[in-house]
């Protein structure tokens, strides 16, 4: 009778060992599909929107926390972005497989502590749109639990390390939490060959999970993210706090000569500028900015250019104030040569240069646009103040840190992070332009796009002129507002009679949202 009943206990244990192993295969393929969601291209693109979206609406006390991760962790995004994506993967095939099990549910907790303490923000606020399966805390206390219930049973023939340890005991120290070991009399349930069975069974399992999980992530049509789900890094959610530098104010440039021949020597290069305080971009410029230096010429001039190309690839130039044979004055040119054409400028305005260099999207994307005015032979009424704004777009992804480099996809899909004038965020608005009441203020204004226009306005004032070509016969009166399309250029007038500060924006809500808005400052 005894002998039947320490038999019954064995066959009793034995099968809390499967119940156990079994809890953790399960918590295992959890992982995994965790693990291969965080493998996924949008993680990437999101980490370190978790985190700033997690820190908002904090208690103030967990402010140095959480300030504390984004400060490292923006500043060096690869690196924690492959090292989430290898911890996890480690952490699944640990739990699948039975390896080094004291050490995979140690790490499983802490690392799950670490997600529930900074990306999901101790619980809350916990956001929609992240890539994994629930809270993490759930998760370090399914690992702890995984843990005592082997602890209590000891060691387990159904995992690697059982394996490991009948030919190397010191294994046990990174396999067991417990130094009891199962008892090699008992019987097991399953052998070896069921138990390979069962590992067959589980790696189906998680591969049609996974399979599954992919098919319906690329062909569902997903809803619109809310506002307060994490974002993808963009320059904005970046923009630094301090004090920004000092952008150089957009005066128009007296002529560049008053003679009938002026010659321009524009430079391709890459160079990294400002697109918003304290964030970067890697950009293709000419000159070194972006936009690209204001050329000021006078109608019937010839305009003799010189375009070297210093950077790494191909580049062009095209004038649109010229009118000139494109196959042979556009050509591209490779790194270290240049070319040289001539145009006569014969029509006045505000016009845009651009690279013409296929893609042409990518390349003015980047940076490589600037205008060019050309004065009226009759000039316009004298303005105390003229000013030149490029509006443009930015479409970026995250380089490291606070530097950024353009986004293709972005580009064909006209997703823009940011919508500019004169290459940085809001730069009137913490530097305005200014005048004084009375003064005729005229502003020379070209839409780069590349892809979008502008609905130019300034609020609380109205252009007493726009002139759509620069010719004062075609002079417009009494517009508010006033449509750019993608590569023109217009001129305004306007005269405030009043002092006090007039925002100038594009008056789309997303463009003026987005960066595309500045202040006009108007004094006694």
């Amino acid at each position: 009778m005894v002998k039947e009943d320490g038999t019954a206990q064995a066959r009793s244990l034995a099968w809390l060992v499967v119940a156990a192993a079994g809890v953790r295969a399960a918590l295992g393929i959890i992982i995994a599909i965790d693990a291969y969601l965080k493998w996924r291209r949008g993680f990437a693109s999101h980490y370190v929107g978790y985190l700033q979206n997690a820190a908002k609406g904090q208690l103030s006390w967990l402010a140095p926390w959480f300030n504390f991760w984004l400060r490292i962790v923006t500043a060096h995004t690869a690196f924690f972005i492959s090292a989430t994506r290898l911890i996890e993967t480690a952490i699944a095939l640990g739990l699948l497989l039975g390896f080094a099990r004291r050490v995979t549910y140690i790490a499983g907790a802490l690392f799950s502590l670490l997600i529930w303490s900074t990306a999901e923000g101790f619980g809350g606020p916990y956001t929609s749109g992240a890539t994994n399966l629930g809270p993490a805390l759930i998760y370090a206390l399914m690992f702890a639990a995984v843990a005592l219930f082997e602890r209590l049973l000891g060691s387990t023939p159904y995992s690697v390390d059982y394996y490991i340890e009948r030919r190397f005991p010191r294994w046990r120290a990174v396999a067991e939490s417990t130094r009891q070991s199962f008892p090699m009399q008992a019987p097991r349930v399953f052998d070896w060959d069921h138990q390979l069975g069962a590992i067959g069974a589980i790696i189906t399992v998680l591969a049609l999970a996974l399979s599954t999980l992919a098919s319906a992530t690329s062909t569902t049509t997903l809803p619109p993210t809310p506002a307060n789900a994490a974002a993808a890094v963009s320059p904005l959610s970046m923009m630094s706090g301090s004090p920004p530098p000092r952008y150089p104010v957009p005066v128009l440039p007296p002529l560049i000569g008053t003679g009938n021949d002026v010659s321009v020597t524009l430079v391709a290069t890459d160079t990294k500028v400002a697109i918003a305080n304290g964030v970067q971009y890697s950009a293709w410029t000419f000159n070194g900015t972006v936009p690209g230096p204001v050329l000021h010429v006078r109608e019937g001039q010839t305009v003799h250019v010189k375009l070297v190309n210093n950077g790494a690839m191909m580049h062009s130039i095209d004038f649109h104030a010229a009118q000139v044979a494109p196959d042979i004055n556009y050509k591209s040119i490779n790194p270290g040569a240049q070319i040289e054409f001539s145009f006569v400028a014969k029509t006045p305005g505000v016009f845009i240069y651009h690279c013409g260099t296929p893609p042409v999207l990518q390349h003015m994307a980047n940076g490589m646009y600037g205008a060019i005015v050309v004065d009226p032979t009759t000039p316009l009424p004298a303005a105390e103040a003229s000013y030149v704004l490029v509006e443009s777009e930015w479409y970026t992804q995250q380089v490291e840190g606070t530097l950024m480099a353009g986004d293709y996809d972005k580009m064909l899909a006209i997703k823009p992070d940011e919508i500019v004038f004169n290459g940085v965020a809001f730069q009137y608005n913490d530097q305005p332009l200014t005048a004084k009441v009375g003064q005729r203020v005229r502003l020379y204004v070209v839409a780069a796009g590349p892809n979008l226009g502008s609905a130019f306005h300034i609020i609380g004032g109205m252009f007493t002129a726009v002139y759509p070509d620069s010719d004062p016969a075609h002079v417009l009166t009494g517009v508010s507002t006033y449509p750019i399309a993608p590569g023109q250029g217009v001129v305004f007038d306007t005269m405030m009679s009043q002092p006090g500060k007039y925002p100038v924006v594009d008056h789309s809500m997303r463009a003026m949202a987005i960066g595309a808005a500045g202040e006009l400052e108007i004094t006694p």
